[in-house]
Order: C-alpha cells, then sequence, then structure tokens
C-alpha cells in the first residue's frame, strides 16, 4: 500500500475535498433532523471549501492517498473577545473515507493539524453531533474534553 502523504490543501484538491465534506454533513444529518443538508450542498460545499483554501483564517489539511485525497481536516481560527487566551484553533471539518478508518490515518491526521496550529494557538476546540459516540472516544483519546454543551430546539410547528 502507498504511503499516505498529510499536506495543505490546494486549490487543486477542491472538488475532491467538497465530496469529502459534502460526505460528511449527510453522516451529520443521520444524527439528528435538526442537521437537514441542503439540496445546494455539493454546491455550498465546494464554495464554502474553496474560501476555506484561500483564507489566512483557516487551515485545510488533506490526507492523500495514491493521487487520492482520502481525508480532509478543516480548522478555523477564531477571536475569543471575552477571553485569554484570545485566539483559539477550532476543528470544523474533519472526515476520512470510510475504506481508510481504523488504520491510524486520523490519528496522524489529527496529530499533524494540531503540530500546525500550536504554532498559533494555545489550545484547540471540536464540534460534531453530540450523538456521534465515536467522534467522543476518538477526541477523548487525544486530551479534548467537553467544555460547552449547544442545544437546540425547532422553532415552527411541522405539517405532515
Amino acid at each position: 500500500m502507498a504511503e499516505v502523504v498529510f499536506r495543505e490543501a490546494t486549490e487543486k484538491d477542491l472538488d475532491q475535498v467538497a465530496v469529502l465534506v459534502a460526505r460528511l454533513k449527510r453522516l451529520n444529518e443521520e444524527f439528528d433532523p435538526l442537521l437537514k443538508v441542503s439540496e445546494k450542498l455539493e454546491e455550498s460545499c465546494r464554495e464554502y471549501m474553496k474560501k476555506a483554501i484561500h483564507s489566512e483564517d483557516s487551515l485545510v489539511i488533506v490526507a492523500e492517498h495514491g493521487g487520492r485525497i482520502v481525508g480532509v481536516l478543516k480548522a478555523g481560527y477564531i477571536n475569543r473577545v471575552f477571553y485569554d487566551p484570545p485566539l483559539e484553533g477550532q476543528i470544523q471539518e474533519f472526515y476520512i473515507l470510510p475504506q481508510y478508518r481504523r488504520m491510524g490515518i486520523g490519528k496522524k491526521m489529527l496529530e499533524y493539524a494540531i503540530e500546525k496550529l500550536r504554532h498559533k494557538v494555545s489550545f484547540i476546540t471540536v464540534s460534531f453531533p453530540s450523538l456521534n459516540t465515536i467522534a467522543v472516544s476518538f477526541y477523548e483519546r487525544f486530551g479534548f474534553r467537553p467544555i460547552f454543551s449547544v442545544y437546540a430546539r425547532e422553532t415552527t410547528e411541522k405539517t405532515d
């Protein structure tokens, strides 16, 4: 098996990266109906990731195997005006193709991201659907712990 390479994403990765983020959003939809994906999901993912790849406020990392992007991690730099230290690294998207899971790629990719982020921030947060127990276990192994809970409520009544 060829080696998996971790690197920052470039414009040439955009199509593959957007597909992976769309897959992540569809997976999130399975955890909660409030995370229903948009009809324009693919287009939105492409624009979102294009902006991120070119932004100084984002870090986009890919895992590449044999010329194919098999994983993506997007982090943002968040200014916390009420807290010290004021700059937070926030992992906002993280997805690895199913056939590449349980091979240590996620671990290596997260370690690579932490190494990149630590030069700008003193701590990193991550958010994901609260029912994703696999993600909870994964991040806890790296020393992440809960600091906030986000609760949601629909504001409109459903009509059937």
